[in-house]
Formats: C-alpha cells, sequence, structure tokens
C-alpha cells in the first residue's frame, strides 16, 4: 500500500463517523427548520392563523403605547401608531392547527412506521446502501421542499423527509456497532446522537439569519436548498467512500421462561415497569417537542423587538449536550450503590428540577428568560441516555431491538403529537398558557410518573459470597445489572461460547418480575 494511504487508512474509523454524524445533522436540521421558518413560509403558503403583529424594529415594546398582540382585528391593527409611525401589521403568523399539523403529525407517523421496517431491513440488507438511499431521499425532500407552491405540496415532502430520514439511526448505529471496538462504542455513540442537537440548535441561525438575508430574493426557501444539496453531496460521500463492515454477532438466545419458551416481546412489554416507563417518556418527549416546535414562534410573537437567534443555537447545543453527558456520568456513578432503580431515581430529580426554570422560560423577559431555559436545559436534557439504559439494562437481549423499537414507536406517537393540542389550548387561555402547559408542565408531570417508575424497579441486588468466590471480579446480574453505558442503545455482544468450560452468555436484564419467569445468571460482558 502507499505509504500515505496507509496512513489515512488508520483515520477511516473516524471519517465514517464524521459522515454519518453530518449526515444526521443535515437531517435534523431539515426537521426542525419549518418551527423557525414557520412565519415566513405561512406568508407565502397561506397557511395558518392571521394576527397583529409588530413589524417596526425601531421602537421597542416599552416605547409603544399598545402592544400589537393585544389587538384582534385588522382595522385597530393598522391604526396603531407612535410618533406618527405604525408599527404593526394584520398577518399570518406561522400559527395555528395547520402549522401543529405540518411540524408533528405528519412527520412523527411516518417516521415511526417506517423506522421499524427500516430497522427489521437492515438486518438483511446492505446498511451502507441503504442509508446512501435513505439519505439521498431526505436531501431531494429538503430541496423540493424550498421549491413548494402549496401547503399540501409542502406536507407531502415532510412525510417523504421523515421516510428518508428514519432509516438514519438504525443504519447508522449498526454500521458504527461493528466499526468501532466495545471499549470506544458508547463515546461514538454519543458523538453521533448529538447530531440531534446539532441539526436543532443550527436550525435557529440558519432559519433567521439567512431567511432574512434574502439571497436571490428567495428568503426561507434557500434555507431548504442549501440544506438539501449539501445532504445530497453526503450522500454521495457515503455511498463512495464507505464500505460495508463485517456484522458482529450480538445476539443471546439462553434466556427461557419456566416451560422451556423464551421470555417473548409481549411478556417485556406488559411488565409495570415497562409501561410505566413508556407513558414517563412519551409525557418528557411532549414537553420537549412541544419547545422545539414553538421556541423560535414564541420569542418572536412576544419579544419581537429582541433577536434572540444566537442565544436560542447556543443553549439548545452547548447546554443541551453538557446535560446529556452529565446525567450519564451520574446515573453511571451512583447505579452500583442503588441499582438500576437509581436512575429512574435521577431522571425524577433532573425532571423535578428542570420544570421551575422551564416556566420561567415562558414567563420572564428575554435575559433571564435565556437564563432559565440554560438552567433547565442542563437537566432536562439529561432524560434521554438514562430512560433508554434503562431500558436495555431491564430487557432480554433477543427482543432488545424489537422493544426498543416499540418503545420509540410509542414515545414519538404519543410525545410528538401531543403538541398539536397547542393550538386549541392557545385559543382558549393564550399562547403562553399553553406553551407552559405542553412544555414545562409536561417536564413535572414526567418527574413524577418517573418516581413512580423507581419504585416498579428493583435495587441493587445482592450477590452471595459463593458467587464471588468462583467469580472474582465479575459482576453477577440477576434483577439489574450494575450499569451499562447511557449513550448507546445497541445490545451487548456476549463472549463467545466456550466448548470446554461451558459457560454460557450474559443475562443482562431485571425481567424476572415477568410471570413465568426462570432466572439465570451468566457471565456477562458489558458495554
Amino acid at each position: 500500500m502507499i505509504p500515505i494511504l496507509s496512513k489515512l487508512s488508520g483515520y477511516y474509523s473516524t471519517y465514517v463517523l464524521a459522515i454519518l454524524t453530518i449526515g444526521y445533522i443535515l437531517g435534523e436540521l431539515g426537521h426542525y427548520l419549518i418551527g423557525v421558518t414557520s412565519k415566513q413560509t405561512a406568508i407565502d403558503l397561506e397557511y395558518g392563523d392571521i394576527s397583529c403583529q409588530q413589524n417596526n424594529t425601531m421602537f421597542t415594546r416599552a416605547e409603544v403605547t399598545e402592544q400589537c398582540s393585544a389587538i384582534q382585528n385588522e382595522t385597530s391593527c393598522h391604526a396603531l401608531e407612535h410618533n406618527g409611525t405604525t408599527y404593526c401589521e394584520w398577518n399570518r403568523n406561522g400559527l395555528g392547527i395547520e402549522y401543529q399539523i405540518l411540524a408533528g403529525p405528519t412527520f412523527i407517523l411516518i417516521f415511526t412506521i417506517a423506522g421499524v421496517f427500516m430497522g427489521v431491513a437492515a438486518d438483511r440488507y446492505n446498511r451502507v446502501k441503504m442509508l446512501t438511499v435513505c439519505t439521498f431521499v431526505f436531501a431531494v425532500a429538503i430541496i423540493l421542499q424550498g421549491t413548494v407552491k402549496e401547503y399540501w405540496q409542502l406536507v407531502l415532502l415532510r412525510m417523504i423527509m421523515a421516510a428518508g430520514e428514519s432509516g438514519c439511526n438504525p443504519l447508522a448505529t449498526g454500521i458504527m456497532s461493528d466499526i468501532f471496538p466495545e471499549d470506544k462504542r458508547a463515546l461514538v455513540m454519543a458523538i453521533f446522537n448529538w447530531g440531534i442537537y446539532g441539526g436543532y440548535g443550527i436550525a435557529f441561525p440558519v432559519g433567521r439569519y439567512i431567511t432574512q438575508a434574502n439571497f436571490f430574493d428567495l428568503g426561507w426557501r434557500v434555507c431548504y436548498l442549501g440544506a438539501g444539496v449539501l445532504a445530497v453531496i453526503l450522500a454521495i460521500l457515503t455511498g463512495t467512500t464507505l464500505k460495508e463492515p463485517e456484522r458482529k454477532s450480538i445476539s443471546d438466545d439462553s434466556m427461557t421462561v419456566k416451560d422451556g419458551k423464551k421470555a417473548n416481546l409481549w411478556s417485556v412489554l406488559k411488565n409495570p415497569a415497562m409501561i410505566m416507563l413508556m407513558i414517563a417518556a412519551s409525557i418528557r418527549h411532549c414537553g420537549g417537542m412541544t419547545f422545539a416546535y414553538n421556541a423560535d414562534l414564541y420569542y418572536n410573537q412576544y419579544f419581537p423587538d429582541t433577536d434572540l437567534g444566537w442565544w436560542l443555537f447556543a443553549v439548545t447545543i452547548g447546554i443541551g449536550s453538557i446535560g446529556v453527558v452529565v446525567g450519564g456520568v451520574v446515573s453511571d456513578k451512583i447505579v452500583a450503590k442503588m441499582g438500576i432503580r437509581s436512575r429512574a431515581f435521577v431522571l425524577a430529580i433532573s425532571q423535578l428540577i428542570a420544570t421551575l426554570p422551564a416556566f420561567g422560560s415562558v414567563f420572564f423577559e428575554p435575559l433571564w428568560a435565556m437564563i432559565t431555559l440554560g438552567g433547565s436545559y442542563f437537566f432536562a436534557e439529561m432524560w434521554f441516555g438514562i430512560v433508554f439504559a434503562i431500558v436495555v439494562e431491564i430487557v432480554p437481549l433477543h427482543v432488545r431491538s424489537s422493544t426498543i423499537g416499540v418503545f420509540l414507536f410509542v414515545m414519538n406517537n404519543i410525545g410528538g403529537n401531543l403538541p398539536i393540542l397547542v393550538d386549541p389550548v392557545a385559543k382558549a387561555i393564550g399562547y403562553r398558557g399553553s406553551i407552559m402547559i405542553f412544555y414545562a408542565g409536561m417536564y413535572g408531570i414526567s418527574s413524577i410518573l418517573f418516581l413512580i417508575t423507581c419504585f416498579l424497579l428493583e435495587g441493587k441486588p445482592k450477590t452471595s459470597d459463593t458467587e464471588k468466590g468462583e467469580n472474582p471480579g465479575m459482576e453477577v446480574h440477576t434483577r439489574n445489572v450494575q450499569g451499562h453505558d447511557n449513550s448507546v442503545f445497541t445490545a451487548d455482544e456476549p463472549p463467545a461460547y466456550n466448548g470446554i468450560n461451558k459457560k454460557p452468555s450474559a443475562l443482562t436484564n431485571n425481567l424476572q418480575n415477568v410471570p413465568g419467569y426462570k432466572a439465570q445468571i451468566h457471565e456477562s460482558s458489558r458495554l
């Protein structure tokens, strides 16, 4: 091999991670852009609510005698003036039931259903080729969103975009799991999943400032055209420079119930702890999606004279990312002392602490709104990795992928679609009150539900002296494990079966409380 190519080959795995992560960021950027560009999109495509809004940045809200948002009819709106200058307009604000449907259900429904099929197909077909097609599909859909003339066209293209993006996570996760060694896999997955925050955070400055720049007199359309073109380039790089890695076996077929049959998916899903965890996660997801789809629109409506684009970018990407890491470290540190129950306890406490600042972020004026938003985000964003750490620790290996698929399907469809109620509630009690309920209020409710889940999980398992003597240094997993990493949802890779010692692979679950389940103790490798 040419010396320079030999040296570069050592960076191949890093290159793969970069390509997959950037692709994920672009997919999430396309997903969340609508929340930032919705007002201009609504004006162009004529959908959503019409209201009186401040359109003159010469005056601050403190200088004018009457706020535009308080006016309920067009004539009075145009009549408002300050020192002989009008400062209000009667126009579409980007909100309304049409927007909530566009942002949530049209994307979430297709995303979750297609994701199930993508997960199944990933186990059978070439993942690199599939990922290339998926990236190309959502890239083209994003580009076409920048060319639409009708509302229904935008709805259809968001559905196509959702179908393409649904393959990114399961396909990329499988590829990375087979490329990176176990001791690096957690960090790799954390970097990749940061793409969610990257795409969401970048949407604020891109959607705001590129739209305002009005390049080529295209306004908001340039955001989608640019993001889509970059995604097409990533699709080409994915298909031409990545290779399908050799698959590694991560299954475990040794777990059975007392009648000799394996613990099945239904037995896992009807576990009270799993049901409560699923409900709590769905409620928490609703709070996050409500803020994601309404943050820019909310702050533009209530603080039209204050530019918060870069503040929102910094809080979501910077503080949110730190919160994810800290949450994982904290729960891993105390799980050895309290058992898996400690993870649910960390969830309950973190969401409780995040609730009051979340209310502050929609109650205070801009400065304190951003300060409290930062505090809320730090604790609130601990939740995602910890939830799935619990899931992988209480589920048998041979149904783990299926369980996670069902869990995501339920969580995304409930949590992702509940924000559609923001609009009717806003018409009854006001936009601010509605956001408080479905954003901060859901944080508080999820905290209570996570606390209930805590008592349905088991505490630290007891290890007998005999077990310790026979297997020094080995953690015996009975009702719960002693700490899987929070950042990765893939199953453990059990050690190869030793035909001489006859030692089977690990039991990494705490589902012995499933009716008819027979406990078995095995050696384990850990993520």
